[in-house]
């Protein structure tokens, strides 16, 4: 089978500051992405596609193409602004068009069933073996899966983006796009296009945007992508094109099965500059009890 990762690089880190995704998380210099990737390779996955701006392909080429390149099959895939299918003045849009564009962009690297991830969350090796697991045990059209977690354990600080959703025994039967903020003992989500909020408890699963799929979600998302750009010109501009809100489409409809996968793992990821070192302290704990070597690749520590 071909164990394909796709990692969503394009990202411009607004409240970030910067590209948080080549952003060093330990002292040899390595990203996130690299300890992504350890944990993919270790779970079976011989190939991944980097969703980026054309703009950050040398300096990705340089940093982590390089450390890579001996491990495992590389490819890239370039998520563009200006890749759209209708005329608007851009000069208004910053942002890239959000994860079903980046999923887009990559679709001629794909050829098979394929995992999906953002670059600068840590999932955690278990997550990776779930999703294999799911891979290799079910061909079904439109079936998918979402690798999930308990809300409480990807707590953070601010407004953050989670997806939500319910279920049915192992199946989810909604998916919503939210923003979700942690104070004291509440987490409240208030669904990106929906007038309410959702009071939720720490055991409550969410979507970290790591997703198992077939090649025929392609379809779905070309389809969800052009009704986009039906909307007007100030709804386009403003809004952002998202895998939770195309998937909970196709759920609603009946045309997708989507299955959740729950990861034991721990996760964390970068928002706000202030997560850095929480990040690295996390990071060197790993280390430390084991999970991973001090120097990750061994041929490129201290350099």
């Amino acid at each position: 089978m071909d164990l394909t990762l796709v990692v969503m690089a394009a990202g411009i880190g607004s409240r970030f500051g910067g590209l948080k995704q080549l952003t060093p998380v330990d002292d040899d210099g390595n990203f996130i992405i690299d300890y992504s990737i350890y944990d993919a390779i270790k779970a079976g996955f011989k190939r991944v596609v980097f969703v980026i701006q054309k703009e950050n392909f040398d300096l990705f080429k340089k940093t982590i193409g390089e450390r890579l390149k001996s491990k495992i099959d590389i490819e890239y895939a370039f998520q563009a602004k200006d890749d759209i299918p209708k005329k608007i003045d851009l000069a208004k849009r910053k942002k890239p068009w959000g994860t079903v564009q980046a999923l887009l962009a990559a679709k001629p690297n794909i050829k098979g069933a394929f995992a999906v991830i953002n670059a600068d969350d840590y999932y955690g090796r278990n997550a990776y073996i779930k999703a294999v697991e799911f891979l290799k045990s079910n061909n079904d059209a439109y079936t998918y899966a979402n690798i999930s977690y308990n809300i409480g354990s990807t707590k953070g600080e601010g407004v953050l983006k989670r997806a939500i959703f319910s279920l049915d025994g192992n199946k989810i039967t909604s998916m919503i796009e939210s923003s979700v903020t942690f104070s004291d003992n509440n987490i409240i989500a208030q669904p990106i296009n929906e007038d309410r909020s959702i009071i939720l408890s720490e055991n409550d699963p969410v979507s970290m945007n790591f997703f198992v799929f077939k090649k025929d979600v392609f379809e779905l998302l070309e389809k969800y992508w052009e009704e986009y750009f039906l909307q007007d010109e100030e709804e386009i501009l403003n809004g952002e094109v998202l895998l939770p809100i195309c998937l909970n489409k196709g759920i609603k409809t009946g045309k997708v099965t989507l299955f959740n996968c729950f990861s034991n793992s721990n996760w964390f990821g970068m928002t706000y500059a202030s997560d850095l070192e929480m990040v690295k302290k996390k990071i060197q704990t790993l280390k430390a009890k084991g999970i991973y070597k001090q120097c990750l690749w061994e041929e490129y520590c201290g350099k």
